[in-house]
């Protein structure tokens, strides 16, 4: 793959997943903090978006966060569901700008990898048709493979979100040779991704340490940053975290290809 850049750069776009500040407030009940709230200061610092999966265990993100952030956000939501009959009914309801197609097994901590799409063409293309007809963007998370961008392309998803996670865990675990190649393996599938029409995003487990290669991929429109954030949160407050995680975004579109861009 030569990575040649096949759309007009952009400011790339930051989504802010507040699904933490929810796990946060789950743990003694009531209402506080407010996943809300956090939305609307996220938004404040600079979040170009908002991140909500809505689990099938809620463990983290209710149906009324859901309602909530439809209502007082000025910025879309991005609403991270699994591909359920529940969560079709759901999104439907709400329509929200964007409905990201998750994976989601009931005993994972996290979401631990992308969609297998390529065995599930024809259920995943009937899936997605009514949320598209609805007129939300539809964007599949997957793994950064050839088959599964193939296959996002064939059923007609507009978007993908390629995962990151083994590229920032082995940056994490000082497996430097590895976090290379997962980088070199995110660069050629999201090169690949664009020409084949799909806008691409990409996100899970960014830091401040790993999100700037990412961010210089031309063909990268949207990363989607959510419990690092929110950890960082508790020491330095949310309005800092993310206008550092905006700042570096920017930076590494500017030294990479020149300054305007961001």
């Amino acid at each position: 793959m030569t990575g040649k850049m096949t759309m007009p750069l952009g400011r790339l776009r930051l989504g802010i997943n507040i699904d933490h500040v929810a796990t946060v407030r789950n743990a003694r009940g009531g209402d506080y903090p407010d996943p809300l709230r956090a939305a609307l200061l996220a938004e404040k610092a600079g979040a170009d978006g908002i991140t909500a999966h809505l689990r099938e265990d809620r463990r983290h993100i209710m149906d009324s966060d859901i309602v909530g952030l439809m209502a007082g956000l000025s910025v879309p939501l991005n609403f991270e569901m699994a591909a359920t009959d529940e969560m079709l009914t759901i999104a439907l309801r709400h329509t929200p700008h964007a409905v990201c197609i998750v994976p989601e097994k009931r005993e994972e901590r996290t979401t631990e990898g992308g969609l297998e799409v390529a065995k599930e063409e024809n259920r995943l293309a009937h899936f997605i048709a009514p949320l598209r007809q609805a007129g939300c963007r539809v964007s599949i998370f997957i793994a950064a493979e050839r088959r599964q961008i193939e296959a996002a392309a064939r059923i007609g998803a507009p978007v993908i979100e390629l995962h990151t996670g083994a590229y920032c865990d082995a940056h994490a675990e000082g497996r430097f040779a590895d976090r290379d190649a997962e980088l070199e393996r995110l660069r050629d599938m999201s090169a690949l991704a664009t020409e084949l029409g799909l806008e691409v995003h990409a996100g899970h487990g960014l830091t401040y340490d790993t999100v700037k290669p990412i961010a210089a991929f031309p063909e990268v429109m949207e990363l989607n940053i959510g419990h690092f954030l929110i950890g960082e949160a508790m020491f330095s407050g949310l309005d800092s975290a993310v206008r550092r995680m905006r700042a570096l975004m920017d930076e590494a579109r500017n030294e990479a290809f020149g300054a305007g861009v961001a």
